[in-house]
C-alpha cells in the first residue's frame, strides 16, 4: 500500500520463491509491503515491513564534471569554470571538489576547503611561474564520484593582450537640442582594461541625464534631453598595462541662434533712409548664421514691415522712411534650425544730420617716374564731420574698373605719391574724401600720363656710314645712340650738304618716316661730292648731329652681277603636269643687271609670269603641260658683266601615242600586231601597253591586253569573217596617253592564194575558124572558190598568148580563129 493510504493492494501473481518483483509503481511515492504464506489449510499471517520504502531509482554516485576549462590567469591566480555532470548518481550533487597538481608532483591536492556548490572558482595564492594542472568531481550523498579530465598545464603569469576598440560612433554627430544620444561599442584586451569617458579633456561625471554603462566587452555614453552645452569633443580611453585605445566623436548639439547682440546702432540717419548696425549673437546655437531677417516700425503704428531677410552682413540700410518720423528696428538671426528671439531698437528720428564730404577738384599729377606718380588735391567740403581719410585709386586709360592705390589711409595731407606702376602705361588718377557718414563722391579723373621716368635728348647716333651709292643716290647706315634720354626713338633725321656750301638740306622731313638705322637719299646729283649727317629724334627732340666721316662722290659703283640659286634651280627639276613649276635666284650687281629668261634660246611661253625685285628674279607657270619642259636660261647683265645659269624643266605629264601600228599574219581567228614606242615617255618609264579591239558594227572598244610591256600583241579569240579596228596606248606612272588606231578595218579571213591549173584540156570539136574545149577543176582553189577560167590562145610559132574570154563553166568554144 502507499503510505498515505490504509488500503493494501494484492499483487496480482503467485510467487513460490523467496523473492518477488514488484511492478506498477510510481517513482517517487513511498510504500509498505507486507508477505504471507500460503499452504493447503490456508494463508497464514502477514509479515509487514517495519519502514517505507521510497520508488526511486539506485543511487551512486555522479559521473565527472564536463568542460572544465581555464577562463583567467594571473601571476598568482587561475579562474577555472566548468559544468554539471551529465548524470548526478541519482540524487542531487551536494558539492564540488576542485583539486590541482604542481607539475613535477605525483599527487593531487584538495584545493577548495568548504562545501561548494558554484561552478566557478579561482585559486589564490599561487606563486609566479609555477604551472599547474586541474581536475575537479561532483559529491552526492554516497559519495565523490570520478574527476573530471584534467586541463593542460597552466603557468601562473599575467595574461597580457594589448586594448582594442571598435565603435559604433563616426567623427561628428549632430543632435538637436532636447534630443538623446549615445555612444556605444566594444572592447577587449588582458588584463582588463579601464574605460574612461572625456568631454573636452575632462572626465564626464554621472547624473540625472548622463548615464555611463560599461561591462566586460561593451562601453555606452547614453546623454538624456540634450542640451547645447553637451557640445563638445568626446574621447573614450581604453587602457591597460599594455597600452591604450582612443576613440574621438565632435557632438554638435544645434539649436536656433540666441538674438544678436545690441545695442542697435544707428551709423547713419537722413530723412530717408538710416544704417544701423549690430554684434552677431553670443550662440550662433552651433550652425553657421545664413542670414539676419530686418523689420522696421514707425512708432505710431503698430505693424512691423519687412525691410530685408537675405542680408548675412551685421549691417543693414533702412530705406523708404518718412521725414520726421521715429522708427524702431528689429533684428532676427536665422540658421538652419530656426530664427532666435528678436533684438530691438531704441527709437530713432528720420532727419538728415550730416553727409559724406563733396567730391575734390581734378587732381594734379607731378613728379612722373617708370614706376610712381606724385598725385595733389584741394581740401573739398567735410559735409558736416571732419575728412578722416582720403581715397587715391587709378586706372590705365583703356581699362574700366578703378583700383585703390593703398590700403593705408591717407590723412591729412592732400598729395600722395603712388607706387607700383607699370613703366610705359597711361594713368588716370582720382580722388575721393571720408568722414564718418562715408565715401563721398570721387573728382574727375586727372589728365592722362605715361609712366615713364623724364626724358632728355638722345644721344647722337653712331658710327654712321655711307654703305652704297649710286649715280643720284646714297645709301647710309649707323647704329642707334648709345642713350635715348629715357625716351623711345621716335626716328632718325637725315641732312646732306654739298662740298663747299654752308646749307644743310633735309633728306626727310620728319623722323617718323625713317624708323630705321638705314636711309636711302635721293635726288643727287650725278658727279658732285656730299656731306652727310644724322639725329636721333624722341619726344623731348633732336640729339646733336653725328657726321659720316668723309664726303662721298655721287656716281654709280660698278659690281659685276652675279647669281645666288634657289634650290629649284640648282638641279634638274621635275613637276608633274598640272603644278607649277618655279624657278628663281637671288640677283647681285651694280648697278642692278637687266634680267632675261628664255626657253632653249627662245623666248619663253607668254603664259609665264616673270617677277624682278630689287634682290631677285622668279619665273612661275601655272598648270603646267609636258610642252613646258626643256632648257631654261636666266641671263643676268650690267655694264660690269654678265652671268647666266641654265636648268633643264622636265614635266612629268602621260606618254604620247605609240608610233607606226600594223597588223599582220591575218587569220580566221587572229591577227599579230605590232608598233614603235611614243616619242614622248612623259618623262617616265612606259610600264605596259594597253591594246583593244572593237567589230566594226559596234561602239564598243573591248581590251584584249592591258599589261603587256612588249611592243606586239597576238589578237587571238577573233570571230572569222568579221571586221575588227585595233588601237594601242602607253601607260607610265602619270597615266595612260591617247591611242593610236589603225587607219582601216582588217576581215578576219585566212590569206588567198591563186588557183591551180585546171586539169585535163582537151578539145572534143574543131571547125576551120573555132575549136571546143573542155577540162577539169584544178586539183586547188586557193582558198576561195574559183569565179572563173581565163581562156587564151596562141598561134603557132607565136611567142604571145591572147586572151579570148573568161567563163565561167568547164568548157568554152573558141571563135574567131
Amino acid at each position: 500500500r502507499e503510505s498515505d493510504h490504509r488500503a493494501w493492494t494484492p499483487v496480482t501473481y503467485t510467487v513460490t520463491r523467496q523473492n518477488a518483483t514488484v511492478q506498477g509503481l510510481i517513482q517517487g511515492k513511498a510504500y509498505f509491503f507486507r508477505i504471507a504464506a500460503e499452504n493447503i489449510i490456508g494463508m497464514g499471517p502477514f509479515t509487514e515491513t517495519t519502514k517505507e520504502i521510497l520508488i526511486r531509482d539506485p543511487i551512486t554516485v555522479p559521473d565527472r564534471p564536463e568542460d572544465l576549462e581555464v577562463k583567467a590567469v594571473t601571476k598568482n591566480s587561475v579562474t577555472l569554470t566548468w559544468n554539471p555532470p551529465k548524470y548526478n548518481g541519482g540524487s542531487d550533487i551536494t558539492m564540488y571538489v576542485l583539486e590541482s597538481r604542481l607539475i613535477g608532483k605525483d599527487k593531487f591536492h584538495k584545493v577548495t576547503k568548504e562545501k561548494m556548490l558554484d561552478r566557478k572558482f579561482t585559486v589564490e595564492g599561487l606563486k609566479e611561474g609555477d604551472t599547474y594542472e586541474y581536475r575537479v568531481s561532483a559529491c552526492n550523498i554516497v559519495g565523490q564520484g570520478k574527476p573530471s579530465f584534467c586541463t593542460k598545464p597552466i603557468t601562473c603569469k599575467d595574461e597580457i593582450a594589448p586594448p582594442t576598440l571598435d565603435l559604433d560612433f563616426r567623427d561628428k554627430l549632430i543632435v538637436r537640442v532636447g534630443e538623446a544620444f549615445s555612444l556605444t561599442g566594444r572592447y577587449s584586451g588582458k588584463p582588463a582594461p579601464k574605460v574612461t569617458w572625456l568631454k573636452d579633456d575632462i572626465v564626464v561625471k554621472e547624473d540625472d541625464r548622463i548615464k555611463i554603462q560599461t561591462t566586460p566587452t561593451t562601453l555606452c555614453l547614453g546623454i538624456l534631453k540634450s542640451v547645447r552645452e553637451d557640445t563638445g569633443r568626446y574621447c573614450v580611453t581604453v587602457e591597460n598595462s599594455t597600452g591604450s585605445r582612443k576613440g574621438f566623436c565632435q557632438v554638435n548639439v544645434v539649436d536656433r541662434p540666441s538674438p544678436p547682440v545690441g545695442p542697435v546702432i544707428f551709423d547713419e540717419v537722413f530723412k530717408d533712409h538710416m544704417v544701423v548696425s549690430w554684434k552677431p549673437p553670443l550662440d550662433d546655437g552651433g550652425s553657421e548664421i545664413t542670414n539676419y531677417i530686418i523689420e522696421k516700425k514707425d512708432t505710431h503704428k503698430d505693424l512691423w514691415m519687412p525691410v530685408t531677410s537675405a542680408t548675412v552682413k551685421t549691417t543693414c540700410k533702412i530705406p523708404k522712411l518718412l521725414e520726421g518720423r521715429e522708427y524702431q528696428i528689429r533684428i532676427y538671426a536665422e540658421n538652419l534650425y530656426g530664427i532666435s528671439d528678436p533684438l530691438i531698437s531704441d527709437e530713432m528720428k528720420a532727419k538728415d544730420r550730416f553727409r559724406v564730404p563733396d567730391a575734390p577738384e581734378q587732381p594734379i599729377i607731378k613728379d612722373v617716374t617708370k614706376d610712381s606718380a606724385v598725385v595733389v588735391w584741394n581740401k573739398p567740403y567735410d559735409g558736416g564731420k571732419p575728412i578722416t581719410n582720403y581715397i587715391v585709386e587709378k586706372k590705365e586709360t583703356m581699362a574700366t574698373r578703378w583700383v585703390k592705390a593703398t590700403k593705408d589711409p591717407i590723412f591729412p595731407g592732400t598729395k600722395f605719391k603712388v607706387p607700383d606702376l607699370l613703366e610705359g602705361c597711361q594713368y588716370e588718377f582720382r580722388v575721393s574724401a571720408e568722414n564718418e557718414i562715408g565715401v563721398g563722391d570721387p573728382s574727375p579723373p586727372s589728365k592722362p600720363i605715361f609712366a615713364r621716368d623724364p626724358i632728355a635728348k638722345p644721344s647722337p647716333p653712331i658710327n654712321p656710314e655711307a654703305v652704297d651709292k649710286t649715280k643720284n643716290s646714297v645709301d647710309l647706315s649707323w647704329q642707334p645712340p648709345r642713350h635715348d634720354g629715357n625716351g623711345k626713338i621716335i626716328g632718325y633725321l637725315i641732312e646732306y650738304q654739298k662740298v663747299g656750301e654752308e646749307e644743310w638740306k633735309q633728306a626727310n622731313l620728319t623722323a617718323d618716316s625713317c624708323p630705321e638705322t638705314n636711309y636711302k637719299v635721293t635726288g643727287l646729283t650725278e658727279g658732285l661730292t656730299y656731306k652727310f649727317r644724322v639725329k636721333a629724334v624722341n619726344a623731348a627732340g633732336e640729339s646733336d648731329p653725328a657726321h659720316v666721316p668723309d664726303p662721298v662722290e655721287v656716281k654709280d659703283r660698278l659690281e659685276p652681277p652675279d647669281l645666288i640659286l634657289d634650290a629649284n634651280m640648282a638641279r634638274e627639276q621635275h613637276v608633274k603636269a598640272g603644278d607649277t613649276l618655279r624657278l628663281s635666284a637671288v640677283i647681285k650687281g651694280v648697278p642692278f643687271p637687266k634680267v632675261t629668261w628664255k626657253k632653249e634660246d627662245h623666248e619663253v611661253s607668254p603664259k609665264a609670269d616673270i617677277e624682278v625685285t630689287g634682290v631677285g628674279s622668279k619665273l612661275e607657270i601655272r598648270n603646267t603641260v609636258h610642252e613646258d619642259g626643256g632648257i631654261y636660261s636666266l641671263t643676268v647683265e650690267n655694264p660690269a658683266g654678265s652671268k647666266t645659269v641654265s636648268v633643264k624643266v622636265v614635266v612629268l605629264d602621260k606618254p604620247g601615242p605609240p608610233r607606226n601600228l600594223k597588223v599582220s599574219d591575218i587569220r580566221s581567228d587572229s591577227c599579230y600586231l605590232t608598233w614603235m614606242e611614243p616619242e614622248d615617255d612623259g618623262g617616265s618609264v612606259i610600264t605596259n601597253y594597253v591594246v583593244e579591239r572593237k567589230d566594226v558594227a559596234s561602239a564598243q572598244w573591248v581590251a584584249i591586253s592591258s599589261s603587256s610591256k612588249k611592243r606586239s600583241h597576238m589578237a587571238k579569240y577573233l570571230m572569222e569573217g568579221t571586221q575588227y579596228l585595233f588601237r594601242v596606248a602607253a601607260e607610265n606612272q602619270y597615266g595612260r596617253g591617247p591611242y593610236v588606231e589603225t587607219l582601216k578595218p582588217i576581215k578576219a579571213i585566212d590569206p588567198l592564194h591563186p588557183p591551180g591549173p585546171p586539169k585535163n584540156l582537151h578539145h572534143v570539136d574543131v571547125d576551120k575558124t573555132e575549136v571546143s574545149l573542155v577540162w577539169d577543176r584544178p586539183d586547188r582553189d586557193g582558198g576561195a572558190e574559183i569565179t572563173g577560167y581565163l581562156v587564151e590562145y596562141q598561134e603557132d610559132g607565136a611567142d604571145e598568148w591572147t586572151k579570148f574570154q573568161t567563163v565561167p563553166m568547164l568548157d568554152c568554144v573558141v571563135t574567131g580563129l
